[in-house]
């Protein structure tokens, strides 16, 4: 079992954990993920190592609460262990100095974006990262970003924080008035598929990370099918990251959809139970 060692809520419904996990910490590169579980029964669960710190052994997760096991996972404390935590898995980002990389991120992809900004930047790129969200409450993790990035544009539907847009917008911004080399995206599927139409328009190779369609993150369920290029890809053994001028975004978005009247059931038998509960 793997000890939490800090927990912190960036919103009502995202988190941040700091857990033990030192050959975890020891291996990982940016890119890679791990596979938690919380419970023995409890299931599989895709993460993005959102960070790293060999010297103390530990591994940093953000976790948004959506279905059970999510909300399960958020309900740990300090202290508490997980059942399992299994990686480095996936493939790591190829880094190299590109030139100019603008790293385009959403909601909770600032998470797993985070690794990737620090490793760009470290082999020499400009990093411009766009930092978007729906408001001001949804933006995550924005003082580690302007941290390790040459320019932070935050992006906010309502415009309550930052300049009023879409990621789309920012990223346009950029390549209108200067030369981009790398375009680097992670966030929801619909996001990544407008930011990957945008980007094509103007020629730049663009690399997008689909760890949301992961489920067994080992390659034997079959439910992260994703097509590249007209090939089936297995996002957890071939990626999570790939061309994303060749990925098939509206074939994913109606995958990803597969499970949700379960999983919308099972969550209202959760909090029905948790209500009886209190009661």
């Amino acid at each position: 079992m793997n000890r939490i060692i800090s927990k912190e809520y960036f919103s009502a419904n995202v988190v941040k954990f700091e857990i033990e996990a030192p050959l975890i910490a020891k291996a990982r590169r940016a890119g890679h993920f791990v596979i938690v579980k919380v419970g023995a029964k409890g299931e599989r669960v895709p993460l993005t190592i959102a960070d790293a710190d060999p010297e103390k052994g530990t591994v940093t997760l953000v976790v948004q609460r959506i279905g059970v096991s999510s909300t399960k996972l958020c309900a740990l404390n300090e202290g508490d262990c997980i059942t399992d935590l299994v990686g480095p898995l996936g493939k790591a980002t190829h880094i190299e100095n590109f030139g100019t990389v603008v790293c385009a991120c959403g909601g909770v992809g600032a998470a797993p974006m985070l690794p990737i900004v620090k490793a760009l930047r470290e082999a020499g790129n400009r990093v411009i990262t766009v930092l978007a969200a729906r408001s001001r409450e949804l933006i995550i993790m924005e003082d580690r970003m302007r941290q390790f990035s040459d320019e932070l544009i935050i992006m906010t539907d309502d415009g309550s924080h930052g300049t009023k847009g879409l990621v789309t917008d920012g990223v346009e911004t950029v390549i209108r008035r200067e030369k981009v080399d790398k375009c680097v995206t992670i966030g929801p599927a619909v996001m990544m598929k407008f930011v990957s139409l945008l980007t094509k328009k103007y020629g730049v190779a663009t690399i997008a990370s689909l760890n949301t369609i992961m489920v067994d993150g080992t390659g034997m369920c079959g439910a992260c099918r994703v097509t590249v290029g007209g090939e089936t890809k297995f996002v957890c053994v071939d990626g999570p990251e790939f061309d994303a001028h060749l990925v098939d975004f509206d074939e994913m978005m109606m995958r990803l959809g597969g499970y949700r009247d379960i999983e919308q059931s099972d969550m209202y038998k959760v909090e029905n139970k948790c209500k009886s509960e209190e009661n």
